[in-house]
């Protein structure tokens, strides 16, 4: 889906290390990436947790005014510095002018999500007319129809012969392509709709978007992709690759804040042939919609599936982060990502081997696809030993990750604000907390 980069990350890692005379997992160079980093500025622009005001943090461990560890842009993104002055934009508005404010300013609130939709064309690869900024994710699932298990039930269909699942082979974590394409071509003339994660919440893999659309509309299949975890993490050309639907959420890659403003997408080829069941107001043209003659005068495409007026407070946080994706650009950010994510997988595998100087050490497995063409930036991590003891001891340290059963920890370092001299420090913290894990047993 994507070029790879000339230089592999492990091959910049040995390089850099070359260069400095110096061991891969030296200091020096962690920080000489970051000095070589043309993106790092943007990390000024985020408030970074410190560790006192972490609720798990023990304080005898750390430096309390030191920077945290934030690895869960996966989760939830961190807050950028220009969202509060943007709510502050609209609640003086509003404090001054009272209704006047639907219809001037910059985000005028009538027209508020359309005013910044233009900011997300080159992070989904869409043209301005295939998006609605709207709602939350599991909402639009819903209004496109295909929210799956409760549509099912809502049509009167049994779930279990009318929703197909696929799962990984015996043994193994991540699915494999070809699996994916053969169940599509043997039963894709009975499949109505194919819904993927555009990139897997557990295991962090990215997946062939392109071919799995290609493969589904060959057998007149609606191919659909939930892209919580892709939209802002990976490169996205969603009208190029033809995909018919979509939807994402923004409080993870993002960095819209909890509950954030959603997304969705329509292909323009569907404009005119695909419409809403649940009509709202605001799927009415914004020319005749104050008539109130109750006759619908649908906007074609996605924005036909708006419901109700735009939260301004909620666009005010989407837009001081997507104006920080314009300046940045996602191609930029990607590459940075896979060298960034590249140094993380090169360091885990370098310090936790099965053996370290003839002893024994817990084994850290990366169930993450080792190829960069195949995950964005979380590595998926599972131990030797139980995760749960490990995830604390890292809680503790000032570490922000999390994790997820069945027994994985996911780690996400983000481009936009984390550092690659963060990933040394998690790596030394890790083998720290390995160390006294497995002291205590």
């Amino acid at each position: 889906m994507e070029s790879s980069p000339l230089e592999l990350p492990s091959d910049t890692v040995q390089r850099i290390a070359a260069e400095l005379r110096c061991h891969p997992t030296d200091e020096q160079v962690a920080l000489r990436l970051d000095e070589e980093d043309t993106l790092r500025h943007f990390r000024e622009c985020f408030y970074i947790p410190k560790m006192q005001d972490l609720p798990p943090i023990d304080l005898s461990l750390v430096n309390k005014e030191e920077n945290s560890i934030y690895f869960l842009g996966n989760s939830l993104g961190l807050q950028p510095k220009m969202v509060k002055t943007f709510l502050e934009e609209e609640l003086d508005k509003w404090a001054k002018m009272g209704a006047y404010g639907h219809d001037v300013g910059k985000r005028p609130w009538i027209v508020g999500d359309e005013s910044i939709v233009g900011l997300m064309k080159d992070i989904v690869g869409a043209k301005e007319k295939e998006i609605a900024l709207m709602n939350a994710l599991t909402v639009n699932l819903h209004l496109l129809l295909y929210a799956i298990e409760s549509q099912l039930q809502l049509h009167g269909l049994n779930v279990e012969r009318s929703m197909r699942m696929i799962k990984p082979r015996e043994g193994e974590e991540i699915l494999r392509m070809e699996d994916i394409l053969e169940v599509i071509e043997k039963e894709g003339d009975s499949i109505a709709v194919i819904l993927f994660s555009g990139l897997h919440f557990y295991t962090g893999q990215l997946f062939d978007m392109p071919a799995i659309t290609k493969a589904g509309q060959a057998k007149g299949c609606f191919v659909g992709f939930d892209l919580a975890h892709a939209v802002g993490n990976v490169e996205l050309h969603l009208h190029d690759w033809g995909v018919d639907f979509a939807c994402w959420c923004s409080y993870k890659y993002l960095n819209a804040g909890a509950g954030g403003l959603a997304g969705a997408f329509v292909h323009e080829k569907h404009a005119h042939t695909i419409k809403p069941t649940l009509v709202g107001w605001f799927g009415h043209e914004l020319s005749t919609r104050f008539k109130m003659d109750n006759k619908l005068q649908l906007i074609p495409g996605v924005s036909g599936f708006r419901i109700s007026n735009p939260p301004i407070l909620l666009v005010c946080s989407l837009h001081a982060s997507l104006e920080i994706f314009r300046q940045a650009t996602i191609k930029a950010l990607r590459k940075k990502s896979i060298l960034l994510t590249g140094y993380l997988e090169y360091m885990i595998k370098l310090y936790f081997n099965k053996d370290i100087g003839g002893t024994k050490k817990p084994i850290v497995n990366i169930i993450t696809p080792s190829n960069i063409e195949d995950r964005g930036c979380q590595l998926t991590l599972t131990f030797s030993i139980p995760k749960k003891n490990i995830f604390e001891e890292l809680e503790k340290r000032g570490v922000v990750c999390d994790k997820r059963e069945p027994n994985g920890i996911r780690v996400a370092p983000v481009p936009l604000y984390n550092s690659f001299h963060d990933v040394y420090k998690f790596i030394n913290l890790l083998a720290s907390v390995l160390d006294s894990v497995e002291t205590k047993k």
